[in-house]
């Protein structure tokens, strides 16, 4: 029986951001992301549809059906990222929250870093 190596933290890695937003249907955050990656500005974006959020805005409790977005990019990215989901969002406020990752698979880090890398279009 083959054994399987562990995952073990890459801390030396190319260093990565998971950035998270979310959109209120699938169709917005189809286009966000998309365009995200056509522009290189992210390696990967995934795409969790029914997500149910409860929030304060403009003084009341809300709840609603969105769609997260998981946004794979590198801090080098990171403003205009938050520049293309401000240009792109249907909401008055979109969330931007961008998390440093502390490690990780080498390879995928560097995949990141990779697919980010480059001339992006306009």
């Amino acid at each position: 029986m083959a054994s399987i190596a562990p995952c073990t933290p890459a801390l030396s890695a190319a260093p990565a951001l998971l950035c998270l937003s979310n959109c209120p249907d699938r169709a917005s955050a189809t286009r966000i992301a998309r365009d995200l990656v056509e522009r290189r500005l992210a390696a990967c974006v995934n795409l969790l549809p029914g997500v149910e959020s409860v929030y304060r805005w403009q003084g009341a409790v809300e709840t609603g059906s969105e769609a997260m977005l998981l946004i794979k990019t590198t801090p080098r990215h990171l403003e205009a990222v938050t520049a293309r989901i401000v240009a792109l969002h249907p909401y008055e406020l979109p969330e931007v929250i961008a998390l440093e990752s502390a490690g990780g698979l080498a390879g995928y880090l560097e995949w990141i870093a990779s697919e980010t890398s480059g001339d992006q279009p306009a």
